[in-house]
This record gives C-alpha cells, sequence and structure tokens, in this order.
C-alpha cells in the first residue's frame, strides 16, 4: 500500500503519530533536543488522544522549539518550523489528516535537499508518494521506508504501535542530526 493510501485509511492517533513522527525526525533542525517531543508522543498512549492534553504539550512544545522568523533561514529549517506550526491544536479531524499528509510531503522535500547524494535538478520536483523507494536518492527513500513504517505500525495497533513509530523516529532523528552537522562542518 502507498503512503497517500496509508494516510487516507489511517484513524487519528495514526495520523497523529504519522505527523509527530515526521517533525520528530526533523528536530534536529530546529535545534530541538531528543526529548522535546516525548510528552506529546505520551497524549497519544491515552485511550482518547483527542484530549486536552495534545494542545497543552503542543503550546509547551511550540515554546520550546520557537526559533527567528524565517528570513534567511535555509529551506529546509523553514520547513521544519512550518510542520510545527501547522499542528492542529485537537487531535481529531481532518484538519489532523491534512496536518499528517503536509508533514509526510514536507519531511520527504527536506530529507531530498539535505541529501549530498541527490541530484541538484531533480529538487524541484517532488517525491512521489505514491511509488517505492527504488528511484529515490539514499536519504530520501529511507525517510520514506520511516513513514510507511511508522504507518504500518499504527495502524489497528493502538497505543502499542507508538513504541514501535518512537523507535524509528529516534533512528530518523539520529540519522538526520548526522546530516545536518556533516553539513554545517562542509559549510564552515
Amino acid at each position: 500500500m502507498s503512503l497517500v493510501e496509508l494516510i487516507a485509511r489511517a484513524d487519528a492517533r495514526g495520523l497523529a503519530g504519522s505527523g509527530l513522527a515526521c517533525l520528530d525526525r526533523c528536530v534536529p533542525l530546529l535545534d530541538g533536543g531528543d526529548e522535546v517531543l516525548r510528552p506529546l508522543w505520551a497524549t497519544l498512549a491515552d485511550d482518547a488522544p483527542a484530549g486536552p492534553g495534545w494542545a497543552r504539550e503542543l503550546d509547551r512544545v511550540r515554546d520550546a522549539l520557537a526559533g527567528p522568523d524565517a528570513t534567511g533561514e535555509d529551506e529546509s529549517v523553514v520547513l521544519a518550523r512550518r510542520m510545527l506550526a501547522a499542528a492542529p491544536t485537537e487531535c481529531s479531524g481532518a484538519g489532523l489528516r491534512v496536518w499528517a499528509d503536509a508533514c509526510s510531503a514536507a519531511s520527504l522535500r527536506i530529507h531530498r535537499l539535505l541529501d549530498p547524494a541527490a541530484d541538484a535538478a531533480a529538487l524541484a520536483d517532488g517525491v512521489r508518494r505514491e511509488d517505492g523507494a527504488e528511484s529515490l536518492s539514499p536519504l530520501v527513500a529511507a525517510e520514506l521506508r520511516r513513514q510507511l513504517t511508522v504507518l504500518d505500525a499504527l495502524t489497528g495497533n493502538g497505543p502499542a504501535g507508538l513504541r514501535r513509530a518512537l523507535e524509528i523516529s529516534t533512528e530518523g532523528r539520529r540519522v538526520l542530526r548526522a546530516v545536518v552537522s556533516r553539513r554545517a562542518r562542509g559549510r564552515g
């Protein structure tokens, strides 16, 4: 099943977890620590993830990751900031599906922008989320696989799938942190 189809079929917990996982993997761009999103993940473990805990923790995360305005920031950083800004305060409804889908596309775009093996001419093209990872650069292909695995873990597994989704996001965050660090060393 394609990523687009998985997002279309996901329940509220799956959508929130999918969007949050994409954001979690991109936290290094926002200078966030590894634990900054942990309380937000914890709200999804509740039987009713749409409770007030999500909105409260989302506000806390936004405060913790607040940065300067987008003037002069790298496109990848701007995309990560938009993911956080667009997160719905209610962990339910159509807005959650729109956010999860936008996070998926933004995260793939970020990985394409940061992938040293990516073809510069191909950066203008969007990543086709309906296809497999065969024709993608290594960093983007790995991100696409992570997104598929996260949605698969969250589909029908309730709170139990959250642990696996968090493990996948942690691995992806470490990879992106290394890429960002390597890129910074190359510039300076």
